[in-house]
């Protein structure tokens, strides 16, 4: 399988024979389940203070025979606060009473980690990143005019640390529509619209052996992402289990091997 290498000013270049990771087939169930172990990462744990509602000097004293007993006083036997002079002071402990404790709190040590075995998220990240050069489900997500996919440039767009000069190769290589769509933000969904939290729908992401400067000169363009081949994740090369409008530099595609290999081995859900 052949991409053609693009320029930075558009103009095509030479061919290349690209990886054999592009020749692996796009698996949409495994990259699912992928999915839900990088994003069970970013889950809080939920907790409570173990001491909640039981800092108090209430007791139990409704047994027969015990002293302060609350039989035969139209006092229901509950824990009760101690009170000066064998005074009998409000309910506490039970969950029913005011300040009292929770009856179902949620536990700390619960799981809410997805585990996934290494060979599935290896698999399922090889799935992503050869979905980025089937143009059929690329182009059911994103608008790119080029007809060949995946999109390769040279080496000098990792050297790129301006966005005006990045939005001048995008636009020479086919991808401005793509991110005008992008520019026009979103109300969050469930969010009110007093809270105006809105978000970008994402376009291009840009994949660099270097990925230092590059990352600076999209940081202002929405939509776009610039990711160091080392550093890739599922959740960037295919949103949703929808492959991504992916743009490969030249020593990237390179290294892809490898950085595959180093993404898999930092991944912290890896059972």
């Amino acid at each position: 399988m052949e991409a053609q290498v693009y320029q930075t000013n558009g103009s095509a270049g030479r061919k290349l024979t690209l990886p054999s990771v592009f020749d692996t087939k796009y698996n949409a169930d495994i990259v699912r389940r992928a999915l839900l172990a990088e994003q069970s990462l970013g889950h809080q744990p939920q907790g409570h203070y173990l001491g909640a509602g039981m800092e108090t000097s209430a007791s139990y004293t409704g047994r027969l025979g015990n002293y302060r007993t609350q039989r035969h006083i139209g006092l229901p036997p509950r824990p009760r606060q101690r009170l000066a002079k064998g005074a009998m002071g409000a309910v506490r402990r039970i969950p029913s009473s005011v300040k009292g404790r929770r009856a179902h709190p949620h536990h700390v040590e619960k799981t809410i980690i997805e585990r996934i075995n290494r060979k599935e998220y290896e698999r399922a990240l090889e799935s992503a990143v050869a979905a980025t050069a089937d143009a059929q489900l690329v182009k059911q997500q994103y608008r790119v005019a080029n007809a060949q996919l995946p999109l390769v440039v040279s080496s000098d767009i990792e050297k790129i640390s301006k966005t005006k000069e990045l939005l001048s190769v995008l636009k020479s290589l086919g991808i401005s529509d793509d991110l005008e769509r992008s520019h026009s933000p979103r109300l969050a969904v469930g969010s009110r619209r007093k809270v105006q939290r809105r978000y970008f729908r994402s376009s291009v992401v840009i994949l660099a052996k270097d990925a230092s400067a590059v990352s600076r000169a999209c940081r202002n363009i929405p939509g776009v992402e610039a990711l160091g081949v080392d550093k890739l994740r599922v959740s960037s090369m295919a949103p949703g289990a929808k492959p991504r409008l992916a743009l490969w530099s030249e020593a990237a595609l390179e290294a892809v091997k490898d950085g595959i290999a180093s993404s898999v081995r930092s991944f912290k859900a890896i059972s």
